[in-house]
């Protein structure tokens, strides 16, 4: 198995509004580290997993459409709790309607929130 992964980081504000969460009830700051792993059984003609200025491009416009912003006021995540790990799904359903043209494997999204604390989402991505 061949693996790619590319970075970079996004600052965002939302709450939590669960008993659950306890104080991140409130409204408050996140800065995560995301990591887009693009993993296949095969390399392209050119042998790569696929093109890493592409994947790089692709992780920051996903990510500009949430870095600075208050996903409290997203229609994407209304009456949806924007923990990391869905956070981490909804950054993956994005790389993958963009790769999917392209690429055909499987996408792991991991968002770390501090040195000790992280999360991933990984799934398969599917042909259009």
């Amino acid at each position: 198995m061949y693996e790619l992964t590319v970075s970079d980081h996004v600052m965002i504000a939302h709450s939590l509004p669960h008993p659950f969460f306890g104080p991140a009830q409130q409204t408050h700051g996140a800065t995560y580290v995301v990591h887009a792993g693009f993993s296949t059984s095969y390399l392209t003609e050119e042998q790569v997993v696929l093109d890493i200025g592409k994947a790089i491009t692709i992780l920051k416009a996903v990510l500009a459409t949430i870095n600075y912003r208050n996903l409290d006021d997203l229609p994407q995540f209304a009456g949806r709790l924007t923990t990391t790990e869905a956070l981490a799904a909804h950054i993956h359903e994005c790389i993958a309607a963009e790769v999917s043209s392209f690429f055909q494997g499987s996408l792991k999204i991991t968002l770390e929130e501090s040195p000790v604390a992280r999360a991933s989402y990984i799934a398969p991505v599917l042909p259009k």
